[in-house]
């Protein structure tokens, strides 16, 4: 029997909690790019919001505001000015914290099949929809398809991150795997996947793809309850953290790369039945970062003169 299951720490990596937590799982973790408010999404129909204190290594969360929708949410985003929280959910509305007076979307784009992930680093735009289908859009011409791609991974897609350069993104599936992708035609021999997310014959969903916003190193956390640093230059993992005993379900950096927040709780990947009420708490932690962990290191046997 793995650790995972066994395990009954649910912050082995002694991470800071946050207060008054959702009461059911969080279903999206997002910063704000402008300040350390943190907004989560949850499966109990709510949309939260808390002020990070940092003073240090002394961290506080202060609740400070929260919103009902008439379903769970499933997503949430900021706006680029940190003025503004975008939220979506099963009841088939998208909410803000203020009224635009615009009923009527700017734009409206069919895609092929049901959406399963998306990202954005403008102009970037990629969705990845049911049959493995990754949409690549620039959003100076979103009327158009940039390109359409078949996913790497073999398995169905279930988050994205666009590389902090527009230059190409990363996909992770429910199959324990990662694909690196460029979307220059040159530069497809950078293209690589790789593993993650795995305890012997146990394979686990990856949940959530992070970029770091100033080493460009990034984060993967997953259905096995573990999150780790990647260096996808040099191919290495940076630090892999230990197993929390419930899975990740998403993730998220502050704007300066100095607080990385996850959630521990049930991710519903594997039904109704094991959904245990008596233990199955939902947390949300922060962890700080080391340089060590996210600072990008040289390609292990690579050669170079000071």
């Amino acid at each position: 029997m793995s650790n995972f299951l066994t395990s009954t720490n649910h912050n082995p990596n002694k991470s800071i909690e946050v207060n008054q937590p959702p009461t059911d799982s969080v279903s999206s973790l997002s910063f704000s790019p402008k300040a350390n408010f943190l907004v989560a999404t949850s499966w109990d129909n709510q949309v939260r919001c808390w002020e990070v204190a940092r003073n240090g290594v002394n961290v506080g969360t202060v609740p400070k505001a929260s919103i009902s929708h008439d379903h769970p949410v499933l997503c949430s985003t900021w706006k680029d000015d940190g003025t503004t929280v975008f939220s979506g959910g099963c009841d088939k509305q998208v909410k803000m914290y203020w009224d635009t007076r615009q009923p009527n979307p700017v734009h409206t784009q069919q895609l092929p099949e049901r959406c399963y992930a998306m990202t954005v680093k403008h102009p970037l735009m990629v969705v990845g929809t049911a049959d493995r289908n990754l949409i690549v859009y620039n959003l100076q011409n979103p009327q158009a398809e940039f390109k359409r791609i078949v996913s790497p991974l073999k398995y169905q897609t279930r988050c994205l991150a666009a590389f902090p350069d527009q230059q190409g993104f990363l996909v992770g599936s429910i199959e324990g795997r990662v694909g690196v992708h460029h979307l220059d035609d040159s530069q497809q021999g950078k293209n690589f996947t790789f593993k993650c997310h795995r305890e012997g014959n146990e394979i686990y969903s990856v949940n959530s793809l992070n970029f770091h916003p100033i080493h460009h190193t990034f984060a993967t956390a997953g259905s096995d309850g573990a999150f780790n640093f990647w260096d996808k230059d040099s191919k290495q993992r940076l630090k892999a953290m230990l197993r929390c005993n419930q899975p990740i379900p998403c993730s998220t950096f502050n704007n300066d790369g100095s607080i990385f927040a996850y959630s521990v709780c049930y991710d519903w990947s594997k039904g109704a039945e094991n959904y245990n009420p008596a233990t199955a708490k939902t947390y949300i932690f922060l962890h700080l970062p080391q340089e060590s962990e996210v600072k990008g290191k040289p390609r292990i046997g690579a050669t170079g003169r000071k």
